[in-house]
């Protein structure tokens, strides 16, 4: 997701598209190892068809390298990636279509964004709208945009802000027909990502955990029943574990 974000703002899309494409990329690695498809290819490619799902145009093939290989050297724990190699125009769009065909064309995301706008208009508190904002983005970096619906993220994100400014929100909240209950405990799985955070260094231990995925020959030797076969030209091998 980090990784997505920052080719996100080096490609100068909009935050709804890198949204979607952390949905996408999330979803693909859900049902198959990372070592099927090599990371960085399928962060473009879910950018590539988050762009267009979002009708915000085609991302030219020189221009999405170009911002892969900035970013990749921009982050000390990308080094494990291979920054020397640029991607064809057809290996996007053969993992574009192999996204397609693991998500069952299946395209269709719904973001807190828009009830979160919905919300603060309704609140009369606009100004809360920029912190709810960026804690509904950050909520990306984590399972928690699949693990709730995208109103009752929304609704925890708007909570946290108020509390943070100091505005008494309870008497709204105390009129919709929403379990606040189910709001607290949202909020509280965000802010135990947060607290996680504090403790997690990118630096030190994303690392060890990219580098494992070079290690594909133990992995494939350990799970060799249950193997489905994937493009051979999405990665170095060319078989990937089944569900």
């Amino acid at each position: 997701a980090n990784f997505i974000r920052s080719l996100g703002k080096q490609l100068n899309v909009h935050q709804q598209v890198i949204a979607t494409a952390t949905v996408f990329f999330k979803r693909f690695y859900l049902r198959n190892s990372f070592s099927a498809v090599e990371p960085r290819l399928m962060a473009a490619a879910a950018m590539l068809l988050a762009n267009k799902v979002e009708e915000c145009g085609v991302i030219a093939n020189a221009k999405l390298n170009s911002a892969i290989t900035v970013v990749v050297k921009s982050k000390p724990y990308c080094e494990v990636f291979r920054v020397e190699k640029s991607f064809s125009a057809a290996l996007f769009v053969e993992c574009e279509f192999f996204l397609l065909e693991m998500m069952d064309c299946c395209m269709v995301v719904f973001h807190p964004y828009r009830p979160l706008m919905q919300y603060v208009n309704d609140i009369g508190q606009e100004d809360r709208l920029p912190l709810a904002w960026r804690i509904v983005n950050d909520t990306y970096r984590s399972s928690i945009s699949f693990n709730y619906p995208p109103y009752m993220i929304a609704l925890a994100a708007l909570h946290m802000a108020c509390i943070i400014h100091g505005h008494n929100c309870q008497q709204w909240f105390s009129e919709l027909s929403i379990d606040f209950e189910k709001i607290k405990e949202v909020t509280r799985d965000i802010l135990d990502m947060y607290r996680q955070w504090e403790s997690f260094d990118a630096t030190k231990d994303v690392p060890a955990i990219l580098q494992k995925l070079r290690d594909r020959k133990a992995y494939k030797a350990a799970h060799s029943d249950a193997v489905v076969s994937v493009p051979s030209s999405l990665e170095d091998g060319k078989r990937v574990v089944a569900d």
